[in-house]
């Protein structure tokens, strides 16, 4: 067996999974984001910890013989993420997430000062990344940052507490920007200018290397060998990769999650130097990745099930059998929280249009399930835009579990899509996959994944060509 955890923005999963790629036990555990000001999106590292602990308690409980045969353990987590710690390991204030829109003049500064940065680390310094948002803690709270004496990134504060070990691996940490990204090592001048220095970051392993090995008071407490050796492991995004198998180049992912992210495998480095895209290092030795991201997916449609006080799920399932067609709901552009690409502009906001006296509840939430699979379509051209080619595209994340929701994606970026069966635990898998790997064994096992083929229905994708041309009217994108 091999354990997954996948530290996301919403949630832990724990996924125990076998030598065939079948998971054993998986369990959850909830997060939240704190929004003290506008443009801010904080959590308390030692939620990540708590989360994880309280999942692998009930794995624990709940599948004991399956624990005790986990031979390694890999780690999966939202990227992006600042947690500054001090000399005790403890954290010194509310980490800041991926989708903190506060460091844009810092982002503007830093490309400024290096004009080789894109080319560099792989994309513009937009400001959910770490490396702004460190100047921006030099710059506004000097004091916290004069008493860190580590920055890690979310899964790495989590393998700090299984091991001791400060360690992060390569894919993961070329998206703080802090990086030399085809080098696979930290730039100096880059961490320099940000506030820091080279030993406050983790030393660097590869995905499926093994970076440190499991506390015995853990290893007792969760029935796991004790000794049991943690990976490097990845982002969620290469992590999701691996789950899916978008292990050559040319495979391609969209995993909705609380953001929706339209990912490719490339065996070329290719900076972008535009459209909010952005390019990182894969969790599989050779590769890099391509990435347009949308803000706000899983996160808009838990926004409106919130208005409407209502169950996400349960929403889901009437707007599925409402069977609504497009040309009766509204427009909704999903910029809850700014918008990444292809706008790069965190000052975004989000909007319905096109509303009538016959718009109810179920038209708004299936606006914004339109709404996100349009956003998806505007990163399918920036990615080809980009000259990728991309001919199959896998759907992951929990958001795949609606069919409604696959069949707009696949109508809005005009190709077909194929769902897994076990599509919203897709990071966990790779993250178990990797720590498989790390002790000797397959990245991909042979065994054949269950998948359902979602079609591009023509009727629909001509619906949603009409109301793109809406969606692309929105007023706050002519500024």
């Amino acid at each position: 067996m091999y354990l997954g955890i996948d530290i996301g923005t919403s949630g832990v999963k724990a996924v125990v999974m076998d030598e065939r790629d079948r998971a054993a036990a998986e369990a959850t555990a909830p997060l939240e984001v704190s929004r003290p000001r506008q443009l801010w999106a904080e959590q308390d590292p030692e939620d990540w910890w708590w989360a994880v602990a309280a999942a692998l308690d009930m794995l624990a409980a709940q599948s004991p013989k399956a624990m005790a045969a986990v031979k390694a353990i890999g780690l999966s987590g939202q990227m992006l993420g600042v947690a500054l710690l001090d000399k005790d390991d403890v954290p010194i204030r509310p980490a800041l997430l991926w989708n903190d829109g506060r460091a844009s003049a810092e982002g503007a500064e830093l490309e400024a000062r290096f004009p080789e940065f894109v080319d560099t680390v792989g994309c513009r310094a937009m400001p959910g990344f770490s490396a702004p948002k460190l100047l921006w803690l030099a710059r506004h709270e000097p004091a916290a940052l004069a008493q860190t004496s580590r920055v890690l990134l979310t899964k790495d504060y989590v393998r700090l507490c299984l091991t001791g070990e400060a360690a992060s691996d390569r894919a993961d940490s070329s998206a703080t920007l802090l990086m030399d990204t085809r080098a696979g090592d930290w730039h100096d001048g880059i961490v320099a200018a940000c506030g820091i220095d080279r030993a406050t970051l983790p030393r660097l392993v590869e995905s499926a290397e093994i970076a440190g090995t499991l506390r015995d008071e853990l290893a007792a407490r969760w029935h796991l060998p004790k000794n049991t050796p943690v990976v490097g492991g990845g982002g969620d995004n290469m992590c999701a990769g691996v789950g899916v198998g978008a292990v050559q180049a040319g495979d391609a992912y969209i995993g909705l999650g609380t953001s929706g992210v339209y990912f490719l495998a490339n065996d070329r480095f290719v900076p972008a130097h535009r459209g909010g895209m952005h390019t990182h290092r894969h969790a599989v030795p050779g590769l890099f990745c391509q990435n347009a991201v949308v803000l706000s997916a899983g996160a808009a449609l838990a926004w409106v099930a919130r208005l409407m006080r209502a169950d996400v799920a349960t929403l889901v399932a009437e707007v599925e059998a409402a069977r609504l067609p497009p040309a009766d709901t509204p427009v909704f552009t999903p910029y809850l929280a700014g918008e990444r690409t292809p706008h790069d502009d965190p000052t975004l906001t989000a909007a319905f249009s096109a509303l009538g006296h016959g718009t109810g509840p179920l038209h708004l939430v299936q606006a914004v399930l339109e709404g996100v699979a349009l956003a998806l379509a505007d990163g399918h051209d920036a990615l080809i835009a980009s000259g990728a080619r991309i001919e199959a595209v896998t759907l992951t994340g929990g958001g795949a579990r609606s069919l409604l929701w696959a069949r707009l994606i696949a109508a809005a970026i005009g190709l077909p899509l194929s769902v897994q069966a076990d599509a919203a635990a897709g990071p966990a898998i790779g993250a178990a996959r990797l720590a498989r790997q790390g002790v000797g064994g397959p990245l991909i096992a042979s065994a054949a994944a269950q998948t359902t083929r979602i079609a591009v229905e023509p009727p629909l994708r001509e619906q949603l060509l009409q109301k793109r041309m809406v969606f692309r009217k929105h007023p706050g994108l002519s500024r």
